[in-house]
């Protein structure tokens, strides 16, 4: 069954600054485990929020549709999905024609 995201809830998504930084991590080495996010938000970005902080912040970005959890043993890997941006510059930046 397709899930279907809302706009609200991406723009809500990408209002906070550490989601942003994650979708960056994400852009720039897709697929990475908790951990490996942890280090890479404290060492780029120096934001030192707890696992427990960012793993909330990725279940919010999941559910709006732009991170993808695959399960591999014990292990999360999250992928980034921009589909739901996709979605939404089709609908504002892609010229339509007027009903006449």
């Amino acid at each position: 069954m397709p899930i279907i995201v809302r706009v609200s809830d991406v723009f809500k998504a990408l209002a906070d600054p550490t989601r942003r930084a994650i979708v960056d991590e994400l852009t720039d080495r897709d697929g990475q485990t908790l951990f490996e996010l942890c280090g890479r938000l404290t060492m780029k970005h120096q934001i030192n929020s707890s696992r427990q902080a960012i793993s909330q912040h990725l279940e919010l970005l999941e559910s709006a549709g732009l991170v993808v959890v695959r399960r591999e043993g014990r292990y999360k890997f999250h992928h980034l999905d921009t589909g739901p941006l996709r979605d939404i510059v089709e609908r504002w930046l892609t010229p339509r024609t007027k009903d006449t």
